[in-house]
């Protein structure tokens, strides 16, 4: 159980974020394009206010510069330190009961799928089962039999990362073409994950939610502090994931937005996303559609939220996300194209103004 953490505050990028890491001001977060210049210190009798990089007591300094180390690469694909922006995760749910988008079909799924490469969709989040509040659970052989058609030919033209908690789901999607999985409790549901998965050469996303059934996790969910309590949970589970043989440099952890949390707890999550660095694996992030959005925006459609949803996929960008979950794709990677032209320092010495 991690004691203490380091949270990153202060978070700049593009030509100040360059200033003041020449000026040792600053320190890259998870090796750039962002970066901190402030740190809270949490544990250990520590300073209730936030301190400068130069003031940090020396017996800090470990975690703090851990902080700056970039994660390697995430099932091959290169993370923000290496592209300078997050990956795009294009969602496609092959269920009739999703909250945005359920009722598609194999062949639409398809469709969908390659509509969303041709996007600049990094990667497909590929499911079977909705995970909505007081969604009823979906058997693994219906679910397998929803997304292996999905996954095999799609495989053919991506990565394919599987959304399911169910092992038998989990082994048959690896043995169609996946390279990820996606399973919502942290491999705590199904006692054989971890075996299915130790045996393979999968990455894994491991996300938080507040216990493990999606029809229960919405009923007066309470936090004494949500970034610290969700950090806390996926430190352990990827302590938990090593021990059942999964190397760090195959997981990346989820925050596990709207699973569990209402409003307050959601815009917490988003801003103090930053502290999830220090478990040392990539942040994903997937707020897309989601009904507190429409609650803040006053949409109430979700397929509708499209607006709401990009302004937080570039919050979480700004914050360090490494990957961001999204059903609209093209506007995620336009608005992540000019993200990505400031926080790199602007355009390009050789690109004209227009």
């Amino acid at each position: 159980m991690t004691e203490t953490w380091v949270e990153p505050l202060g978070l700049i990028q593009g030509q100040a974020a360059a200033a003041a890491l020449a000026a040792d001001l600053a320190l890259p977060l998870a090796g750039g394009p962002l970066a901190f210049t402030l740190v809270r210190l949490i544990g250990w009798d520590s300073p209730t206010t936030p301190l400068p990089l130069s003031d940090v007591p020396e017996i800090w300094h470990a975690q703090v510069l851990a902080l700056t180390r970039p994660p390697p690469r995430f099932a091959g694909l290169p993370l923000p330190a290496e592209s300078g922006r997050p990956l795009v995760m294009g969602i496609i749910n092959v269920t009739p009961d999703s909250f945005s988008d359920g009722g598609r079909g194999i062949a639409e799924s398809i469709a969908a799928g390659h509509a969303m490469l041709e996007a600049g969709a990094d990667l497909l989040d590929i499911g079977g089962e909705s995970t909505r509040p007081g969604a009823m659970p979906v058997a693994p052989e219906e679910e397998c039999r929803r997304v292996l058609p999905v996954i095999r030919e799609l495989a053919k033209a991506a990565t394919i990362s599987v959304d399911t908690r169910n092992a038998a789901t989990m082994l048959a999607a690896l043995e169609a073409g996946a390279e990820i999985v996606n399973d919502i409790t942290a491999l705590r549901h199904d006692p054989a994950a971890a075996r299915v998965l130790a045996r393979s050469e999968a990455s894994v996303i491991l996300m938080h939610m507040l216990g493990e059934d999606p029809r229960t996790m919405q009923q007066d969910p309470r936090y004494a502090d949500v970034a610290l309590e969700v950090a806390q949970f996926l430190s352990d589970r990827v302590l938990a994931a090593e021990r059942m043989g999964l190397k760090r440099d195959r997981l990346a952890v989820d925050p596990g937005i709207g699973f569990g949390k209402r409003l307050p707890h959601n815009l917490a999550l988003m801003d103090r996303l930053p502290l999830l660095a220090g478990i040392g694996c990539p942040i994903v992030f997937g707020a897309s559609r989601k009904r507190f959005l429409g609650t803040l925006s006053g949409v109430e459609a979700a397929g509708q939220r499209v607006q709401a949803s990009v302004a937080a996929a570039l919050a979480a960008a700004g914050q360090g996300a490494a990957m961001v979950r999204v059903h609209d794709v093209a506007e995620t990677v336009q608005a992540l194209s000019v993200w990505q032209a400031l926080a790199g320092g602007g355009l390009a010495e050789d690109e004209e103004e227009g």
